[in-house]
Formats: C-alpha cells, structure tokens, sequence
C-alpha cells in the first residue's frame, strides 16, 4: 500500500483505483436523482400523485440526506469512513428496491426517505475519503473534478437507462438502476480503499446534537417550502420558528461539548464560508430548473421519456467537460475570477431561457440548459476543492459533510422553492387564462397540474393555456435565478479576491490512516 502518511506524497496507483470505486456510490446517487425527474410523470399517473406529492417524492430525499449528513460525516470519523460507506451502499440498494414496487405515494415518499438518510452516508465518505488520499492541491482538485464529473455522467446516464426502461417496463424499474453499482462497490470497496478514523473524535455521538440537527433543518426546509408554495399560513410560520429556535440550541450546545458534533470553528474561516453560500445557492439553481426542464421537454413539447433523456444527454455532456475543465483553470486563474466568470456563463444561459421562449422552442430550451451547467458545475468543482483545502485533513470529514450538506441542501431547496415558485405562476396564470366554456372539473384538474391536466385528455385550448402557464413558470425561475446569480458573483469576487491559484507545487498536511501508527 502506498504510504499516505508522508507529508505531501503523491498519489499513487492505489489511491487513483480507489478513487474509482469512490465515484461508482456517486454515480449511483445521481441517477437516482435524474431517473426520478424522467419517470416522475409516469408514476404520478400510476400512483395518482398530486402536484404536492410529486414535489414531496422529489424532495423529500434531499431534505433527509441534509439534515443526517452532518451527523453522518461525524460517525464516519468515528467509526471509520469505508464502513460507513459499506453501511450506506447497502442500505441505499436495499431502500431502492422498495421504492421500486411502492404501491401508493405515501409508500414512495417514505422510501426515498429512507433513500436520504442512507445517501448522507455516502456523500461525506466518498470526499472525505478523496481529501485523505490525495494530499496535493493539483492531484485533489483533479480527483474532485472527476468525482463530479462522474457525478454529471450519473445524470446523463440515468435518465437513458432509465428511459429505456420505461419504455419496457413499469414506472418502478427505473429506481432499480443502482443496484448493479451497488453490488460492485459493495465488492470491490474493501480491497482498494483505505480505512480512516479520527482518533481524538471516536467517543461516543452526542444524541441530542443528532435531534437538533433534524429539529433544525427540516422544519426550516417545510416551512420555506411551504411557505412559497401556498402564501402565509401559521402552520410554515410556526415551523420556520421552531427551526430557527432548535437551530440556535444546536449551536449553543456545540460550543460547550468536548468533541462536537459539527466544530463551529470551521465557520470562522472566510473562504469557508464563501465556499458554502456558492455551494449552497448554484446547487439550488441547478436542482430547480433541471426539474422543470425536464418536465417541460415531457409535458409541453410531448417529447417520451426516452427522447427528453436524449435532449439532456446534450447539457449534462457539457457539464462534464466543464467539470474536467474546472481543475484546468483553478490551477492557471485566481479562484475570483473562475467563479465571476462561471457565474456569467450560467447568468447567459438562464437569459437564454427567459427570452428564448423554451415553451415553443426545444433547441432554446437545450441552449439555455446547456449554459447553466457550462457555468455551474465548475463553480461546483472549485467550491468543493476550497472547502476540503481550507480546513486541516483530520477535519476532512465534518468539512466534506458541511459542503454535501450545503450541496444536497441546495438541490432539495431548489426544488422546493424554486419548483414551488413555479407553481404558484402555473396556477396564477392558468386560472385567469382559462377560456369561456372551461367546466368547474375541468379548471381543477387543469389548475392542480400540467401531468393531471394531460392525463385527463382536457380539450385542446385548456391544455394549450395550461402549458402556456409551465412555460411562464419556468422562465420565472429562470428570471429570479439569474438575478441571485449575479448578486452572489459580487459577493464572491470581494471575498475571494485575495486567493491564488492552486499551483502544481503546493503541498498540504496529511491525515495517517487507520494503523499507521497512533490513530487507531
């Protein structure tokens, strides 16, 4: 085995082999993401799934990855983070199964639960597990770089598998794409990666600090939800409340516990921080309008499951350019002028969608799409590199679960509010636009939704009016993204403005693995 325990070693032939089997748990959880969007009107026809079901079943992964992938980035320094990753991958086969013959919305919703609470094991081990193997800032960012390349392939590579499923076999099939990579992680896994564990971290977790955790971020995340999607009302108000309140006991109670469950002090560092809001707030853009693009493709340019799948096949093979890419310019430009730069691209491609109108014009909508993630996914890259750069190596765990959480946190919330947000223009444009005849059944059905609109067969000027309204919403979103976008690249620009590039001889510290002398 090469010996990872000298300071600035370069990676070897085995740490390069276990950054292979690093990424197939990522690939796994992509297209888990990406399937779901492609076979989501299917199975809301099968399951007879509301427009808020849909949402739920979408999200609600997102929401329990982020609210356990702190506390499981803290039990992987504990308990070692290869057998946590085992744990997870299992788990994850196991769920996904379930998903897959769920017979009602309510059985699918606890199922992709459960799906998130065993994906926050695999996102913190598999970048924790990349920051302990490659020590060097150039080999890190490049091992980055492929783990979210990999992460983009999984998109590219669900939604064809997926598709092609669908055009066979039930709507269930297309949860069922992982398990294969599961079985050969499971397999292959013990052999090529090391075990790594925080000695000075292994007492026992703190089960209040895990309760906190929970009481904070999903409270918020419903009641922000809930919130932009049906207006004021007491019950998101009070959720929001008890979040905000869970949330500040859950910090009071770090600062006096001996080993925390999250160590605060990583918030004191500025490119940190920086690194989490940009996180954070392009994950959600990502999340919410690669949801209503690929609805859209489906259900207002009619297009299969397969032949949407073959459309995105375009933007997500951009992303992995810009992703392999994303190393290449860390290493040559400033990390300020990456991100501005990112930013701009992505700003173009939403303009694009705002006045393109992608709801009569495929080859806008791809455009459009495409250059989101030319500019996204590298902002991506070097936010994770930054994150996991910025902190000590023994910290790598709790770091890489902060920059997942922000990450996952992200794309939940996109979804949610950006979705929601969307919403709320599809059901404020199509109830003032429906046309003179519409009967009362015929506005709900219409109203509630474009995929229960469709199903219904409505006539042909309610389902023009009700497509009309997706379209809108989607340029909504794209409208109020691009201008957060553009604030945040500001931001990014002042508070990063005194980083270097990540030079080809720059060294860092390195973790000892587990039995490399006192740590175990």
């Amino acid at each position: 085995m090469t010996d990872l325990s000298v300071v600035g070693a370069r990676a070897g032939r085995r740490a390069w082999l276990g950054l292979a089997v690093l990424v197939l748990p990522t690939l796994l959880v992509s297209a888990d993401v990406s399937v779901l969007f492609l076979a989501l009107p299917k199975l809301s026809m099968a399951l007879g799934a509301d427009t808020t079901q849909q949402l739920w079943i979408v999200d609600i992964y997102g929401f329990t990855l982020a609210g356990f992938l702190v506390t499981m980035g803290s039990l992987g320094d504990r308990i070692g983070r290869r057998k946590l990753l085992l744990w997870g991958v299992g788990a994850f086969g196991v769920a996904s199964v379930v998903a897959a013959f769920s017979t009602s919305p309510q059985m699918l919703i606890a199922a992709r639960a459960v799906l998130g609470i065993a994906g926050a094991t695999l996102a913190p081990c598999t970048l924790s597990l990349i920051s302990n193997m490659f020590h060097r800032p150039n080999e890190r960012n490049l091992a980055v770089g492929v783990w979210t390349s990999c992460f983009v392939g999984g998109m590219a590579i669900g939604p064809l598998v997926g598709a092609a499923l669908l055009s066979v076999f039930w709507w269930g099939s297309a949860f069922l794409v992982g398990v294969p990579i599961m079985v050969v992680v499971l397999a292959l896994a013990p052999w090529l990666l090391p075990e790594y564990r925080d000695a000075e971290r292994a007492g026992r977790l703190d089960p209040v600090s895990v309760v906190l955790v929970l009481g904070t971020v999903l409270p918020l995340v419903y009641g922000l939800k809930e919130l932009v999607g049906q207006g004021l009302r007491p019950l998101p108000l009070l959720a929001l409340a008890v979040g905000l309140v869970l949330g500040l006991l859950f910090v009071r109670r770090q600062g006096r516990l001996a080993t925390p469950l999250l160590d605060l002090r990583l918030f004191g560092n500025r490119t940190f921080r920086m690194a989490l809001v940009l996180m954070l707030v392009c994950s959600a853009v990502l999340g919410g309008v690669y949801l209503l693009v690929s609805l859209d493709l489906q259900l207002v340019h009619g297009l299969s499951p397969l032949g949407a799948g073959l459309w995105l096949l375009i933007p997500i093979g951009c992303s992995t350019v810009s992703s392999l890419a994303a190393p290449v310019l860390a290493g040559r430009f400033r990390p300020a002028a990456v991100v501005v730069g990112a930013i701009g691209v992505t700003v173009i491609g939403l303009l694009v969608l705002v006045f393109g109108d992608p709801g009569a014009h495929t080859g806008a909508l791809v455009i459009g799409f495409c250059g989101l993630n030319l500019g996204i996914v590298p902002i991506v890259v070097l936010t994770t590199g930054l994150t996991l750069g910025s902190v000590p190596p023994q910290q790598a765990g709790a770091a890489s679960g902060l920059s997942e959480t922000g990450g996952e946190l992200g794309f939940a919330l996109g979804v949610a509010i950006l979705g929601s947000l969307s919403t709320l223009v599809y059901r404020t444009q199509v109830t003032y636009s429906l046309p003179a005849g519409t009967t009362a059944a015929q506005a709900r059905s219409a109203t509630g939704g474009l995929a229960g609109a469709t199903a219904d067969h409505l006539p042909a000027a309610v389902l023009h009016v009700a497509r009309a309204g997706f379209s809108t919403g989607l340029t909504a979103v794209a409208a109020v993204s691009a201008a957060a976008l553009a604030i945040l690249a500001v931001a990014a620009a002042v508070r990063l403005r005194d980083l270097p590039p990540a030079g080809p001889d720059e060294q860092a510290p390195a973790q000892q693995p587990v039995g490399a002398g006192s740590g175990r």
